[in-house]
């Protein structure tokens, strides 16, 4: 599928233009993403509006072609295709299959995919993480990658890959401790804390 990230000369172009802005802003991307056909990437700690920024402009930089999933209600506007075209995968809540079953079989019917989530669901603090992306991730049978910001450095570190076992309760504390004492853009928001 087209999408704007790998569209050819486009993604180039966001490509030097991210390279461009992250260095201005301080921002440094270390590491690489693995080359996996399929992943689930999580990114975190995510605790201000311009985590979406500094997210385009990682994924720009490191010419990732990534998917996120949108109601399905934005992909039947006039601007469904637009949406399609940024690497959204439309999820409806109004069927029998739930979004995790949803998001398993987007995932089995493509060749490649690398579906992005923000495992705390909002830039507040929370208590727990929400499991959907580690459900999604055993389900499809693929691994988790992990993008680790940390606002005090001012760096992304992109690459390191965990495999589920299938115990989300053993496995969820191990993965929110490659992020432990990180804090996100906004420091006053929260620090990523583990999971009791």
């Amino acid at each position: 599928m087209t999408t704007i990230f790998n569209t050819p000369l486009l993604s180039k172009f966001l490509q030097i233009l991210a390279t461009i802005w992250l260095r201005l802003t301080g921002w440094r991307v270390l590491g690489q993403l693995p080359e996996l056909p399929k992943y689930v990437l999580i990114g975190a700690p995510h605790t201000s509006n311009w985590d979406f920024m500094l997210f385009l402009g990682v994924i720009f930089k490191l010419g990732a072609n990534v998917r996120y999933m949108g109601k399905a209600e934005i992909f039947r506007s006039p601007l469904g295709f637009f949406f399609r075209y940024c690497g959204g995968i439309p999820v409806d809540r109004s069927k029998s299959t739930g979004l995790v079953e949803q998001m398993v079989q987007a995932c089995q019917a493509s060749e490649r995919f690398i579906l992005t989530i923000a495992p705390e669901g909002t830039r507040h603090h929370v208590a727990g993480w929400k499991s959907g992306f580690y459900h999604i991730a055993a389900g499809a049978g693929i691994p988790i990658v992990l993008a680790v910001l940390d606002g005090k450095q001012k760096t992304v570190q992109v690459g390191q890959v965990f495999h589920p076992t299938g115990n989300v309760d053993a496995d969820l504390p191990v993965i929110q401790g490659f992020f432990a004492g990180k804090q996100g853009i906004n420091p006053r928001r929260k620090y990523i804390t583990l999971q009791s």
